[in-house]
């Protein structure tokens, strides 16, 4: 009955579910997650609608913040002031948001923790960023909803010309779930989508090549790369993240750690506050002074260390006991059509793509619409200037300006907009200069009308104008990154125990390794033992050696295309007469049949050096040794093999060498270096050398002119010859015969280049091994036939030629490494410095 109330009778727990479902969902959706497509919470894009339709732009000037903070709670968020205000302050702070949004003036806080001073003293505008965020809103290209009471419009989401939620991050608590997704570079971010938009199947390691990982506005760095893989593969990870400090001496002969960046979000008076307690609690020692010297510059802490204390030890009990090194929890939640989604990094990039597909699409229809509406009053107009005599007798003799529209649309045959512009039109309008412009602006829209058809006629035109776009966005805005990626895992419990020293790292032929601190092994090598006690296998040997730190890294390479490295102190070690430990049982899953052909000694991954890779059907690869700094435990592709191909060579080059390739047929091919451009690590390469059907490569060698190669054929013969006599030609060229392959020679087995008193071993098929010097086979020209240099009988072939340490070598690194710092290493071997051959 009408004026009754009606009750519903329901059980409490019924309706205490239902209630807190809807207050939850309210809150995910319309609180506390981002939008996917523009990386912003309701609060953020109120508060920058409110300041756009303020005139709050980048070019004029700031108003008081309360103006804004008025405006948004007047009109779009009917909340409390002091949230929508702090929401707004951290859009300015430079060490809350990677690129600030709102530029504001005067107190907006600090990195100490300091609130930002009241909003009736504080003055905001929108940032440059911020207007691109919001560009071409008025197009048309977002949805428009009804604010809180209905009275006004707001978008649903900003058109977001460059990838907010990526480059900006996230943070959010919500009911049952919440969200903490990492800024990162607008660079490497724009790069990134660019690739993935050109390669729709771009897998993640493809993505990380440019991606490298979060980048925080207050620096730190990072160490480690799984967290970083599982936050970008599942949406969810860890990474452990450090200050970035430095030592330095003092006067009186102390040292001090000085703090340069700290981890994002963490407070930096806090933090002192926190050592300063570690101190006093003594859980941390060796600590004489603590200020802070922080000024406009930049951040500096400074820490004074007892004269005895040991700043390593210092730094390590600082990060293990203090908010130095924190741990960044990430989970990259966000709302995809309003619902909650766990997000991987490809699909984040995924959902951009598909947002400003739908803006440059509706941004293109708008302005397709518009330009027909004005082609429309143009065709009206054009009619009106090719019969101008009669329009304007008509006009003229018109009662009235109805009437005279109705006899334009007779005479010209036009509808009532088209005689309603004739009408409006001024007469300046009909002096000959400005009835020309009006012919160029009726030309210029068909063609403008024509491009913008078939703009939204191919998909392939809207990606390309959202690549373009993202370019600007990148040229624009982009900058340096700020957060180191250190690809090391933080192992302090083990790594840090273990003092850097110089250590002898040997190979043998068959893949035996180990390892004799230098000190251990001069005190040996006075004890007058020479190689020939090393305890090998009878046919095994020593095939390379060199010198390097304890915590640098080696790296095996395997025929496979894969790449694995140890710490040097990880290989086992050993005595001088000990054989030392198989490579391969130290390396995980190895596949059937794979096994290690070159091994590299690197103390670092710079971008200036280079690992170049030639594969058995002649491609070669040069990619930058920093590509290969991550590596799991498994060992990372470190090239692209086709089917049946396989990896026969590496070697690491400084950018400005010459590399010759040798085929079984007898051809070699020498090119300049720089004929291969770099490319990145999990690719194919480039033909380096053209093969005849059923030929093969079988060598490469990275010379300079001057050096002399050895080319060794599997009949027993070989010669030397200089460098200089093989022709330089461009790469993927047949070469130049290296030797005669004929029924005396028969194959060739290696081309390597040699030095005055290098020693080989040969090895035949039936396990005859000879060693000899080089210097004893005959330097002859690269077309003579050779000579004998292992004798074969019964049908026998040489099958393998490796380089044999001799003790003069042996000398000399020993005294090499004498002068060495002991925290540096050499890269010094029986291969010329670039490990071992295979």
């Amino acid at each position: 009955m009408d004026g009754e109330r009606k009750l519903i009778i329901q059980p409490i727990e019924k309706e205490m579910q239902r209630s807190y479902i809807d207050y939850s969902m309210s809150v995910i959706v319309g609180r506390a997650l981002p939008d996917v497509r523009d990386g912003l919470k309701p609060v953020h894009r109120k508060i920058m609608f409110a300041m756009n339709n303020l005139g709050l732009q980048y070019n004029r000037p700031h108003k008081k913040s309360a103006t804004v903070v008025g405006e948004v709670l007047g009109k779009y968020h009917p909340h409390g002031d002091f949230a929508a205000y702090e929401a707004m302050v951290r859009m300015a702070q430079p060490f809350s948001l990677r690129y600030s949004l709102v530029d504001g003036q005067g107190n907006f806080g600090s990195v100490d923790g300091d609130s930002a001073a009241a909003m009736r003293y504080t003055e905001a505008r929108l940032s440059k960023m911020a207007s691109d965020l919001m560009a071409d809103m008025d197009k048309d290209t977002v949805d428009m909803v009804d604010n809180y009471d209905g009275s006004l419009k707001e978008p649903a989401v900003l058109p977001s010309k460059f990838p907010n939620l990526l480059v900006n991050g996230s943070d959010g608590i919500a009911v049952g779930m919440a969200t903490k997704m990492p800024p990162h570079n607008l660079r490497e971010v724009c790069d990134a989508i660019v690739y993935q938009i050109d390669n729709p199947d771009a897998t993640m390691d493809d993505l990380m090549q440019f991606v490298k990982g979060p980048d925080f506005p207050t620096g730190g760095t990072i160490y480690g790369l799984s967290g970083i893989r599982s936050a970008y593969e599942t949406g969810r990870g860890r990474l452990r993240v450090r200050s970035n400090t430095h030592v330095e001496d003092m006067d009186n002969g102390k040292e001090r750690i000085i703090v340069d960046e700290i981890p994002y979000q963490v407070n930096k008076s806090m933090l002192i506050e926190q050592i300063a307690e570690r101190v006093k609690n003594k859980d941390i020692e060796g600590i004489t002074d603590l200020r802070d010297e922080s000024d406009r510059h930049g951040m500096r802490i400074v820490i004074e260390l007892h004269r005895d204390a040991i700043a390593n030890v210092v730094l390590e009990n600082l990060f293990k006991k203090t908010n130095m090194e924190v741990t960044y929890g990430i989970i990259n939640i966000a709302l995809v059509d309003n619902k909650p989604t766990t997000l991987s990094l490809r699909a984040l990039i995924g959902h951009y793509i598909d947002h400003r597909k739908t803006v440059v699409t509706r941004r293109t229809q708008y302005d397709l619409a518009q330009a027909e509406k004005r082609f429309h009053i143009l065709e009206g107009l054009m009619k009106a200037l090719n019969m101008l005599d009669e329009t304007i007798a008509l006009i003229r003799s018109s009662d009235d300006a109805e009437s005279a529209n109705l006899g334009l649309q007779g005479l010209l045959g036009i509808d009532s907009d088209q005689a309603k512009a004739i009408l409006d039109m001024r007469l300046q309008k009909l002096t000959g200069l400005e009835i020309t412009t009006l012919r160029q602006e009726y030309e210029d829209l068909i063609v403008t009308m024509d491009d913008l058809k078939d703009i939204l006629a191919r998909e392939e035109r809207v990606l390309a104008i959202i690549k373009s776009e993202l370019s600007e966005m990148r040229d624009t805005y982009g900058d340096d990154r700020r957060t180191v990626i250190d690809p090391n895992a933080i192992d302090s419990d083990e790594e840090d125990l273990i003092p850097r020293e110089q250590v002898v790292i040997t190979i043998s032929a068959d893949n035996y390794i180990k390892r004799i601190p230098l000190s251990t092994y001069r005190a040996q090598s006075r004890g007058g033992v020479g190689l020939t006690a090393m305890q090998t296998k009878e046919e095994d040997h020593v095939a390379s050696m060199f010198v390097t730190s304890s915590h640098d890294y080696v790296m095996f390479i395997t025929n496979h295309g894969r790449l694995h490295w140890l710490k040097g102190y990880r290989i086992p070690e050993g005595s001088r007469q000990s054989k030392g430990k198989p490579i391969v049982n130290m390396l995980s899953d190895l596949e059937e049949g794979e096994k290690v052909v070159n091994t590299i000694c690197a103390s670092g991954f710079p971008d200036d050096r280079y690992l170049v890779f030639c594969t058995r059907r002649g491609l070669i690869k040069k990619t930058a040794l920093s590509a290969y700094g991550n590596v799991r435990a498994r060992g990372i592709k470190a090239i692209k093999l086709e089917e049946g191909d396989e990896l026969i060579e590496t070697a690491i080059t400084e950018g400005d060498e010459q590399i010759i390739i040798a085929s079984a047929d007898g051809l070699a091919v020498r090119f300049d270096e720089s004929d291969a451009r770099a490319m990145g690590r999990d690719t194919m390469g480039v033909k380096g050398m053209t093969l005849n059907a059923g030929d093969s490569v079988v060598s490469m060698a990275v010379v300079r002119p001057g050096d002399r190669l050895l080319t060794v054929s599997e009949n027993g013969y070989g010669k030397i010859s200089d460098v200089d006599d093989y022709r330089k030609t461009r790469r993927g060229g047949k070469g130049v015969i290296t030797i005669k392959t004929d029924d005396r020679n028969g194959k060739v087995v290696s081309v390597r280049k040699v030095n005055v008193g290098d020693q080989l071993m040969l090895t035949s098929a039936s396990g005859k091994i000879i060693r000899m010097n080089t210097d004893e086979i005959r330097e002859t020209g690269r077309n003579a036939k050779g000579v004998r240099i292992m004798d074969l009988r019964d049908n026998d072939k040489v099958v393998a030629v490796e380089p044999v340490m001799t003790e003069e070598q042996e000398e000399e690194i020993e005294a090499e490494a004498a002068s060495v710092p002991a925290a540096t290493g050499t890269e010094t071997s029986g291969n010329d410095g670039q490990g071992r051959d295979e």
